[in-house]
């Protein structure tokens, strides 16, 4: 019989249950922690690494791009700065430019930040509609 690894078991029950919202806060979240990886790797001069996490994280940033819904304003500005953060995360995987990753990784911690305020104010929408049945 196999034994279940509790924390496999925790990590696809929050995915499976979350809402699109927590979802893409999940995506930032993993789009970050793989470049954080790419710039130790990078500092630690292992090309394998540090490719292998940029290619992790323009991964994420593309399925950013294709969940957006393009009727939205917003959204058309999302895509411009996507493309962009994508595009700058092939340079540093071009000329392990630090720089251009710790650009990068601002716009995606505000990103993610904001992103985070919206999940926040919607959990609490929800949970006070829902005491008012």
């Amino acid at each position: 019989m196999a034994t279940t690894n509790p924390y496999a078991s925790y990590q696809t029950n929050s995915v499976t249950t979350a809402s699109p919202g927590e979802l893409t806060l999940m995506l930032y979240n993993g789009c970050l922690k793989f470049m954080k990886l790419a710039r130790k790797a990078i500092e630690d001069k292992n090309i394998e690494v540090k490719n292998t996490n940029l290619l992790k994280a323009q991964n994420i940033i593309r399925e950013l791009m294709v969940t957006l819904n393009m009727d939205q304003e917003v959204s058309k500005n999302l895509m411009v700065m996507y493309d962009y953060i994508n595009r700058q995360l092939m340079e540093v995987n071009i000329k392990n430019d630090l720089e251009i990753l710790t650009e990068v990784e601002g716009y995606l911690t505000e990103f993610r930040d904001t992103w985070k305020e919206v999940v926040q104010i919607n959990r609490q929408q929800q949970h006070t509609q829902g005491g008012q049945a």
